[in-house]
């Protein structure tokens, strides 16, 4: 079983040359599932558990471990790194704007649309998600489908330590230029994330009606986020922390119309 041989690799990766024509081959293999999405590096069970496929992460640094740097020229750019860009943008049914770039071993379902952007090795990322200017989606981040990334985001990405998880972004969320989503934090299916909100799982999010923190770095689906902050005594005196507030709560499975989303933000001084 291939995840049986990744495993033993990885545990004897001091002692054995990964380079070899049999090992490399098993660690291709792996890294070609993860770029046609048969394998994910994490999921979510029924009850939203993360569950991490460590051996798919062991993989990939296996990878890094079994080459070295080369150059690659795709006129008119040249790079120089240890593992090929993504390609057969056609056959999948992606639309990738000159300067954007996904590394091998990400997958990119059917009706993306990559602008200006880069995705990292190990990441998923659904159907008909938009990645707009200059937003990154970190290696093995979870990207759901129809998914809106403004321009500028930051998806965070993790490899090390394997059993550490990655972000989740649900299906139809739309994240705010701007934002920062990292550590493994999570939006829910459906929320919308208003520019420049900073998530991880050290930051509270707290619903406006009743001033409850309803978790950390996790916001709930289909609501309105926004940026806040929290006061904290401290020695040296009242300060302010930051905060994400869940301002507004949308009717389930009801696409955003941005137009009134955009009213509605305005009214609370805030943005897309």
């Amino acid at each position: 079983m291939l995840k049986d041989q990744i495993e033993d690799l990885w545990n004897h990766r001091d002692e054995i040359d990964l380079s070899s024509k049999e090992n490399f081959d098993l660690i291709s293999q792996t890294i070609d599932g993860l770029d046609a999405g048969e394998f994910r590096v994490a999921e979510r069970d029924t009850r939203g558990t993360v569950i991490v496929n460590e051996w798919l992460k062991h993989a990939i640094l296996l990878l890094f471990r079994a080459t070295t740097a080369v150059e690659m020229v795709c006129a008119p750019f040249e790079f120089r790194d240890k593992i090929p860009l993504k390609t057969g943008y056609e056959q999948l049914g992606v639309r990738v704007v000159p300067g954007a770039s996904a590394r091998w071993g990400s997958y990119l379902a059917r009706g993306v649309t990559m602008m200006p952007s880069y995705v990292n090795i190990g990441a998923y990322v659904g159907c008909d998600t938009m990645i707009d200017t200059w937003a990154t989606v970190g290696s093995c981040a979870q990207i759901g489908e129809r998914v809106h990334l403004s321009g500028g985001v930051g998806i965070g990405g993790v490899l090390e330590p394997p059993q550490a998880a990655p972000v989740f972004i649900g299906d139809e969320a739309f994240i705010g230029s701007r934002a920062m989503i990292t550590e493994g934090a999570i939006v829910g299916t459906g929320a919308v994330v208003s520019a420049g909100v900073v998530l991880n799982p050290s930051i509270p999010v707290i619903d406006t009606e009743t001033g409850t923190e309803i978790s950390r770095g996790v916001i709930p689906p289909w609501c309105v986020a926004v940026a806040g902050s929290r006061k904290r005594v401290f020695p040296g005196g009242e300060f302010y922390l930051p905060a994400v507030l869940v301002i507004r709560r949308l009717p389930e499975g009801k696409r955003h119309d941005k137009v009134e989303l955009n009213s509605f933000l305005r009214e609370q001084g805030v943005a897309l």
